[in-house]
């Protein structure tokens, strides 16, 4: 047949090098040689069409590219996924910042709990006072908030970790127990995540007792690996507490009765709670022009593909942004982080949200031939 003269003729131009024979597989572009080795190839003409390849092939060298399509670049002859450059999506987002510590140097600024980064929040609680002894059996919820969508618009927020110096009745047999949800943009609780503690690598709380007290620092070091971005962090407490037989049909609301030795072993109270962290620079208005730029053209059913430098740099912060989110399950997707910030910074609506990340999807997978983006929903 066609097939099997064309595969014979093929063998014979690019499977015959160095005195090696070998057979052409035109579905792997490559040869099988007779000895095992990969001796007997010589170099394939190159490929015009989509995903990675040519859109012309060299005059000079036919193994190798004279031109590429859209959204890749030519380097020594192949054709490679063209990259933002860093500096321009830094003039959108600062990533990089001074504060970007090894992890051991992180570790041992958190330890010894470093002004430098500390970020003050505002805390909130109708059920906890700080320094206020309480009866922690029943669920407590606490904040702390940074309001910095209404407040402070040209930045964004990092935690890397966080502290609480945690102080109990003598005696007491109450084991704290917490659960961490974080905004990531602001917005209302149900945007917010819960901290995976001890699951998939994530980190778990370190809890070291003060000299001579009652007192523990509860501290939970997120470094680089797990380090996000915030806007508010829930907090709220549980406890597995061994609890006296004569109190357990105690309610638990009411005053704290710090006189009755019984009851208040089982008391503890929060003498400081701290965020730490840096802030990023964001350009809200030139990111926000950026967005609109796709998201007009994707309305007007014009070809938004033409503008790929733009296209490129929102797949590049999109990118850069969602790898912050949280770990998932194995075989579950990532939290969708980018599409919180459109929501929460730039002030987009639900539509668009999603013709903007449609837009970046149609160009990833049509364009520059990459897999689907899958992301959960969070906001």
């Amino acid at each position: 047949s066609v097939m099997q003269w064309l595969n014979r003729v093929q063998s014979f131009l690019y499977c015959n090098e160095n005195g090696f024979w070998g057979t052409f597989l035109e579905s792997q572009k490559a040869c099988v040689c007779h000895t095992g080795a990969t001796l007997c190839q010589r170099p394939i003409p190159c490929v015009i069409g989509g995903n990675n390849s040519c859109a012309m092939c060299s005059l000079a060298n036919i193994s190798q590219c004279g031109s590429c399509n859209k959204g890749y670049k030519l380097y020594r002859g192949r054709c490679e996924p063209q990259n933002v450059d860093s500096e321009r999506s830094e003039q959108f987002i600062s990533f990089e910042t001074d504060l970007d510590f090894q992890d051991l140097e992180l570790k041992y600024l958190l330890q010894k709990m470093d002004s430098r980064l500390y970020i003050h929040t505002t805390f909130i609680s109708n059920e906890i006072r700080l320094e206020t002894f309480f009866d922690p059996r029943w669920r407590k919820r606490m904040s702390l908030t940074l309001k910095s969508n209404k407040n402070r618009m040209d930045y964004l927020h990092m935690i890397i970790g966080l502290s609480m110096k945690i102080c109990q009745m003598r005696n007491s047999s109450i084991d704290p127990m917490f659960f961490v949800y974080v905004n990531p943009f602001s917005g209302s609780h149900s945007e917010g995540w819960s901290m995976p503690f001890g699951e998939h690598g994530y980190p778990r709380w370190e809890k070291v007792r003060l000299q001579n007290s009652q007192c523990f620092n509860w501290t939970l070091l997120l470094g680089n690996r797990w380090k996000t971005f915030f806007e508010t962090v829930h907090i709220y407490l549980r406890s597995r507490a061994k609890i006296p037989t004569g109190l357990r049909n105690d309610t638990g609301q009411g005053p704290v009765d710090l006189a009755d030795p019984n009851k208040r072993q089982i008391y503890i109270k929060i003498s400081d709670i701290q965020v730490f962290g840096y802030s990023l620079r964001f350009n809200a208005d030139l990111l926000r022009s950026a967005v609109q730029q796709v998201n007009q053209s994707y309305t007007q059913g014009t070809q938004f593909y033409s503008s790929s430098s733009v296209m490129l740099l929102l797949l590049d912060i999109r990118d850069r942004i969602n790898r912050l989110a949280p770990p998932s399950a194995p075989g579950k997707p990532q939290l969708d982080l980018f599409s919180c910030m459109l929501k929460h910074r730039l002030k987009l609506n639900n539509s668009e949200m999603i013709r903007v990340n449609h837009a970046l999807d149609m160009y990833s997978t049509e364009i520059l031939k990459q897999s689907d983006h899958l992301t959960a929903k969070l906001c």
